[in-house]
């Protein structure tokens, strides 16, 4: 396996130095996970060099006194030396620790203190991730596809769960972050597309098996390009001598935001609170809105066929409230004072929808940054 997984970060290699004349995963920033497996031995690989045949001597130093001492000490070298390479190597470099389990209270904080608006997001998040994550034998990946409109935390959320799965957050080995835009630029470059995503994919679970895949903007995504991965989404032990049932697949998109707020909006008019929105209420509308939408990048496709995607989390319209509240955390983020005037002041910039009730704010909390600035 290890064998395989070397061969395929050569592929990837030799991809990116020619230059992906198409745009394709060649062109990838991010470093490759298994690179860090076949990398130049660190300076302190020396260190435990020079501490090898001190151990060894005095194995043999031993040996005068009790003879059965030479087998104990060689040993203990063996094991001292794998251990301190491995322990000096994941100080100076990040490693792939496969059964770190999740803290699920540091998980719940960061959801309920950073994201705001979203009972269901923080709810099924929480539950889906500390479950699978218990799990020492899930029968497939967990997959996740988060809807609605621009500036309601989907990109947020998939930061604070990339930090509480890997410390490094989205700048960690076993991160990956795909932008359609970027990455899958080409419609005419569906198949090569396909090729290199299922190539990336293999080797970065090779080298580490809690890999996390993101792929924002599906709504952008070319029609077929994500089918490409559907066998590592289903329920196979191995394909091809991988497993991928300890990875985990993150699909953001646009797509059924209009359904997301046309649920919420008719619980507005019935005198009904955003909180008694449930899962329910919202999960079947929206994958069967989905596959049917040509705009989804799952258009028709077979994820959502097969059932391999194992939750549809809505993300509801955020009010004047909850932009308010995203001010005062962005203040608080920058180390400034929380000002209310100013917290005010923009809120009221925002602009609000429906064009007579204007509940809603149409970008979420998006430009909180950018007009705080001003401020």
């Amino acid at each position: 396996m290890a064998a395989q997984g070397r061969r395929v970060v050569l592929a990837e290699v030799t991809i990116s130095r020619a230059g992906n004349p198409v745009g394709g995963l060649g062109d990838l920033g991010a470093p490759l996970g298994p690179r860090a497996q076949t990398g130049k031995m660190l300076p302190s690989g020396r260190l435990l060099s020079s501490l090898v045949p001190g151990l060894l001597l005095a194995a043999q130093v031993a040996a005068a006194f009790e003879p059965i001492s030479v087998g104990l000490a060689i040993g203990a070298a063996s094991i001292l030396t794998g251990y301190l390479s491995k322990g000096l190597y994941c100080r100076f470099s990040e490693c792939c620790h496969e059964k770190r389990p999740l803290n699920s209270s540091a998980l719940k904080l960061d959801l309920e203190e950073k994201l705001f608006g979203q009972h269901l997001a923080t709810e099924v998040i929480l539950k889906a991730l500390t479950g699978f994550k218990n799990n020492k034998n899930p029968k497939k990946p967990l997959t996740l596809s988060l809807h609605g409109w621009a500036g309601t935390g989907k990109n947020f959320v998939s930061q604070i769960v990339a930090e509480n799965l890997h410390p490094k957050g989205l700048k960690s080995h076993f991160v990956h972050l795909f932008v359609p835009t970027l990455h899958f630029p080409h419609e005419q470059q569906i198949k090569l597309y396909q090729d290199q995503l299922q190539e990336w994919i293999r080797g970065n679970v090779s080298a580490c098996a809690s890999s996390v895949f993101i792929f924002d903007e599906m709504d952008k995504l070319h029609p077929g390009v994500i089918d490409a991965i559907k066998p590592f989404l289903d329920y196979y032990e191995q394909v091809d001598g991988v497993s991928y049932r300890k990875a985990i697949f993150i699909f953001l998109s646009n797509a059924g935001g209009d359904l997301i707020t046309k649920e919420a909006l008719d619980f507005w008019r019935a005198g009904k609170k955003r909180e008694d929105i449930q899962l329910k209420d919202l999960e079947p509308v929206l994958s069967v809105g989905v596959f049917n939408n040509k705009h989804s990048g799952l258009w028709r496709s077979g994820l959502i066929d097969r059932n391999l995607i194992d939750y549809f989390i809505p993300f509801l319209p955020l009010e004047y409230r909850h932009v308010k509240m995203c001010v005062r955390a962005e203040m608080r983020a920058r180390g400034t004072d929380v000002d209310e005037d100013v917290v005010t002041r923009v809120a009221e910039e925002m602009t609000f929808f429906p064009k007579d009730e204007k509940i809603y704010s149409d970008k979420g909390c998006k430009t909180v940054q950018a007009r705080l600035d001003f401020h």
